[in-house]
C-alpha cells in the first residue's frame, strides 16, 4: 500500500519515513513540494497521505480541499502543531479524517495509521467485489437471452441469494443486526404489493432493502453501535453519509442502479427535512418512503434508533405519530393493513401452504417456502431450495455443531 509523505522540511519528511517503514505492506512517496504532491496524487491513488498543516504555497487544507475531488475515500491523517479546534473543525469539514499534534508520538502514529489502512483495504476489497459482481451480471446477461424461462428464473434466484449472503456476512459486526436486512426487505415488498406496485419495482425495493445499510461497512464500531438517537452532531453528520456511499457504491451495477437510487433517499422525510437532497412528498421515490418505514420499524425494535428496544405494539405506534412527517401516509397505511395481514397468515400458515419441520424430519425432494437461517438470524439456505442428501447432512451437522435447534419451513405442494 502506497503513503503519501508531505512536508515541507525534509527533516520531518525523514523522520515520517523511518516511521512508515514500520507498517507491513507499505511503501512511501515522498514530496517537500505540496504543489508536486498534488499533482501526483491527482494522477496516482494513494492509501494513505500524510500532510502536514503549515506550508509555503499550498497550505494542508487547500491541498487536502483539492485532492478531496479525486479521491473522496482515501485517508488522510493531517500534522499540526496548532491546537486550536476551530482549525480542527475547518479541517474536518473538507475532508481530513484525523489529526495527529507535533511531536509525533510514533506508538500514536502507528496505531492511528494501521487502522486508516485497513479501513482504506476494507474499501478497496468492496470495490474489488463490485467490480466482480458487475462483470458477473454482464456475463449472465449475455446469456440470459438465449435460455428458457427456467433457467433465468434460477439464475435470477441465485443473484437474490448472493445479495442475501452478502448482506448477512455485512451484519456480522453486530449481534443485534443478524437478520435487520432480510426482515426490512420482505416487509418492504409486501408494502409494495400492498400498494399494487409492479413487479420489477417491487424486487428492487426488495434488493434496496437487502443492501441498505451497505454504506455503513466502513463504520467504526462506536459509530455502528451508537443508536441515532444517542449521537454527537459529528457522528449523526457522518452517519448520514451512508446513503450516499451506499449509491456510489452500487452505481457500477447496472442491475442495481434502481435500488441504489432507492437507498439513497432513505433518509429522506415526506415533510422536506430529510437528507440529503430535502426532498418533498412525491419528489422522494416510492420505494425510498417505503424502505424509511420498513427499516425504522424494525431498527426501533433491535435498538438501532431509540436507546431502549421497542416492542413491535410500541415501534408501529411511533410510525402512525410519524405519519406526515417522516413518513408517506399511503405508505403507513399499507403497512398497517399488511401488519394485520401478516399476524391473520401466521396463525394460519399450515392452511396457507407450508409447514414447519425440525432438522431430523428433512427428507430428501423438501423444498423450502422461506429462508433457512440458524437462530441468530444467519442465512443458510435461501427459499425455494430443494434439499438433497448432501444438505439434509449438512444441516444436522451445523445442528449439532452449533448446539442449536434448526427448524425448517417447507412446501406442502411439493412435499414428498
Amino acid at each position: 500500500m502506497k503513503v503519501v509523505i508531505i512536508d515541507d522540511a525534509q527533516m520531518n519528511v525523514t523522520l515520517l519515513q523511518h516511521v512508515v517503514r514500520k507498517l507491513p505492506d507499505c511503501e512511501s512517496v515522498c514530496f517537500t513540494d505540496p504543489v508536486a504532491a498534488l499533482e501526483w496524487c491527482l494522477v496516482n491513488e494513494p492509501d494513505l497521505v500524510l500532510v502536514d498543516y503549515m506550508m509555503p504555497i499550498l497550505s494542508g487544507t487547500e491541498l487536502v480541499e483539492r485532492f478531496r475531488v479525486c479521491h473522496p475515500d482515501v485517508p488522510v491523517l493531517m500534522i499540526t502543531a496548532n491546537h486550536e479546534t476551530a482549525l480542527r473543525h475547518e479541517a474536518l469539514k473538507i475532508g481530513v479524517t484525523d489529526f495527529l499534534t507535533k511531536p509525533i508520538d510514533n506508538i500514536e502514529f502507528l496505531a492511528r495509521a494501521k487502522n486508516m489502512l485497513a479501513l482504506r483495504s476494507s474499501h478497496k476489497k468492496l470495490a474489488n467485489h463490485a467490480a466482480w459482481l458487475a462483470d458477473e451480471v454482464r456475463k449472465a446477461t449475455e446469456t440470459i437471452v438465449a435460455q428458457e424461462r427456467e433457467t433465468i428464473l434460477q439464475l435470477k434466484s441465485s443473484f437474490i441469494t448472493s445479495i442475501k449472503v452478502f448482506s448477512t456476512l455485512l451484519e456480522m459486526r453486530g449481534g443485534n443486526l443478524a437478520g435487520h436486512s432480510r426482515r426490512v426487505a420482505d416487509l418492504a415488498r409486501r408494502i409494495a404489493l400492498k400498494l399494487q406496485l409492479d413487479g420489477k419495482l417491487a424486487e428492487e425495493i426488495f434488493v434496496a432493502g437487502l443492501l441498505h445499510e451497505i454504506g455503513k461497512v466502513g463504520f467504526a464500531d462506536e459509530l455502528l453501535n451508537t443508536p441515532v438517537a444517542m449521537m454527537t452532531k459529528q457522528q449523526l453528520e457522518a452517519y448520514r453519509q451512508h446513503t450516499t456511499r451506499a449509491e456510489q457504491l452500487l452505481f457500477p451495477l447496472e442491475n442495481l442502479r434502481g435500488a441504489a437510487e432507492i437507498i439513497s433517499a432513505q433518509l429522506e422525510r415526506f415533510d422536506g427535512t430529510g437528507y440529503p437532497q430535502r426532498l418533498l412528498e412525491q419528489h422522494i421515490p416510492i420505494g425510498a418512503r417505503i424502505l424509511a418505514l420498513a427499516s425504522d420499524f424494525d431498527n426501533l425494535q433491535i435498538g438501532a434508533l431509540t436507546q431502549r428496544r421497542l416492542g413491535p405494539d410500541e415501534a408501529r405506534t411511533v410510525i402512525l405519530q410519524s405519519r406526515g412527517k417522516r413518513y408517506d401516509p399511503e405508505v403507513v397505511a399499507a403497512f398497517v393493513e399488511e401488519l394485520h395481514g401478516i399476524s391473520r397468515e401466521d396463525s394460519e400458515q399450515e392452511r396457507t401452504g407450508e409447514i414447519a419441520v425440525s432438522a431430523s424430519e428433512l427428507l430428501i425432494g423438501m423444498v423450502l417456502s422461506r429462508d433457512l437461517t440458524t437462530p441468530s438470524g444467519v442465512l443458510m439456505l435461501s427459499a425455494d431450495h430443494t434439499l438433497d442428501e448432501r444438505l439434509i447432512r449438512k444441516i444436522m451437522a451445523f445442528e449439532r455443531s452449533g448446539g442449536m435447534k434448526l427448524s425448517a419451513y417447507i412446501r406442502l405442494d411439493r412435499r414428498i
